[in-house]
């Protein structure tokens, strides 16, 4: 379900969307109010949700689906980027967040990831989560690591930890190598990272994985 008060957004999602040949969309929304209405009449599996809508902020609709026991998995949809919008929206319940000027691979890649029940979040805002899991002592619980990578990306990591190349990594996951690269590059986005090197070592200071 997609809920957002911009007809050129819900539009260009529905395109988006209809690429991925993947899923079907149930319904669409204008406001909070709506949303929220239309979620718990049809349950979805997944709402894709503007943070600043007309009645209920997206924020709000997530924490009164918690309430009610909804299983339907939110992710939202934002151009605001600060700290503190981002860590309120996952304390609310939501699973996903993405920045509006997303590419449809990064969509993809953040429905697979919440319809398994992960987490996903856009790399420029996962910085916001891993400033804030630095400041905790490990180790990192399972959940926390989630919000930091996806399952796919935690493989990549650790097959990049074995020294394993490119092309040796796209054969053991089954994965193109240009997928890899993909992974690669987010791995370095979300850490801040460019080399190796500073990559094992903030992902161990993050309780990502052991060197033990």
């Amino acid at each position: 379900m997609i809920a957002d008060d911009h007809s050129l957004v819900r539009v260009g999602i529905l395109t988006l969307v209809g690429q991925l040949g993947r899923f079907e969309v149930v319904g669409e929304a204008v406001d909070g109010n709506a949303a929220l209405a239309m979620i718990l009449a049809r349950q979805p599996d997944i709402a894709l949700m503007d943070i600043n809508m007309p009645g209920l902020s997206g924020i709000e609709v997530a924490e009164r689906l918690r309430s009610a026991g909804s299983q339907t998995r939110l992710i939202i949809l934002s151009g605001n980027e600060e700290r503190d919008t981002v860590l309120a929206a996952l304390k609310a319940g939501t699973q996903g967040y993405l920045v509006k000027d997303l590419l449809l691979a990064e969509l993809e890649i953040a429905l697979d990831a919440v319809y398994r029940g992960n987490h996903y979040l856009s790399p420029r805002v996962a910085g916001h989560v891993i400033a804030s899991a630095a400041h905790s002592p490990p180790p990192q619980s399972p959940a926390r690591s989630s919000l930091l990578l996806t399952p796919r990306q935690l493989d990549v990591l650790q097959a990049v930890v074995r020294g394993l190349s490119t092309k040796q990594i796209a054969r053991e996951l089954q994965i193109s190598p240009k997928t890899v690269e993909f992974h690669r590059a987010q791995l370095s986005e979300r850490l801040g990272v460019h080399d190796v090197a500073s990559l094992i070592k903030q992902a161990t200071r993050l309780g990502l994985l052991s060197l033990d």
